[in-house]
């Protein structure tokens, strides 16, 4: 009897802890989409204003995101035919998958981690430089396009103020026409309405371009840090409930 006991002990836990992977496996896989989705948003959004940062570790962790989340929803259907075949060899390349993606979604929100508090200072220094030297120039119509959309977006005009624009390239050329800003900064845009810079006219005392986007993007950053995390963790609930079912299932080795 205690034999017997023992056995529909063991024939309860495993059915336990198939439920229990069944259900790990929707939410990872929901949790899948959402990385996947995070990646996807960071990147097409705002993606204009990759151009105007020094360093592509932002774009990096999107990128990061997208391919992480891409493994998940994969292995989410790898996980549910694991369970359903109940076999040591889909339950181990389940598990090794589950450890990879944890790697790298945890490579990912360390990198967002990492760049958010060196943010400002990038932008700092190197913002304005690339506002004024590179703004209307020949071949920087990508960042000439990526400025324009920023003064717009965050109604700002000049990486601190609208004053910065006086000593740019741009401005100083035969191309401005006598402009003082470009047209971007004019809170209604129309032709060359950037020669009159009054506070009526251009965003003139709404505050410096470089504080709006570092908020921008230390915002995007805490959500690709957290989701990149919190999914990671989540996985390790998903490898203890492999590794319990792996030891439980009573099958030839394969």
């Amino acid at each position: 009897m205690t034999a017997v006991y023992k056995d529909e002990e063991a024939d309860w836990l495993t059915v336990c802890l198939k439920y229990l992977l069944f259900v790990f496996n929707f939410l990872f896989w929901v949790g899948g989409v959402a990385v996947l989705g995070v990646g996807v948003w960071t990147l097409v959004e705002k993606s204009d204003y990759l151009s105007l940062l020094a360093s592509s570790t932002f774009a990096v962790s999107a990128y990061i995101l997208i391919l992480a989340g891409s493994m998940v929803v994969v292995t989410g259907f790898l996980g549910c035919c694991a369970v359903i075949r109940e076999q040591k060899s889909c339950l181990s390349m389940y598990f090794f998958c589950l450890l990879v993606i944890f790697l790298i979604e945890l490579v990912a929100g360390v990198l967002a981690y990492v760049y958010y508090q060196r943010l400002s200072e990038e932008l700092k220094q190197h913002l304005n430089q690339t506002m004024t030297d590179n703004y209307a120039q020949p071949g920087r119509e990508a960042i000439t396009l990526a400025v324009d959309r920023l003064q717009q977006d965050f109604k700002c005009c000049g990486s601190n103020n609208s004053r910065d624009w006086m000593v740019s390239v741009y401005v100083s050329s035969k191309q401005a026409e006598d402009r003082l800003v470009p047209d971007s900064c004019c809170k209604t845009i129309t032709p060359h309405c950037g020669n009159r810079d009054h506070p009526s006219n251009i965003y003139k005392v709404e505050g410096g371009c470089i504080t709006k986007l570092e908020q921008f993007l230390a915002n995007h950053l805490l959500v690709i840090g957290a989701v990149g995390i919190g999914v990671a963790c989540l996985q390790v609930c998903g490898m203890v409930f492999t590794s319990c079912l792996y030891r439980r299932i009573k099958m030839e080795p394969y």
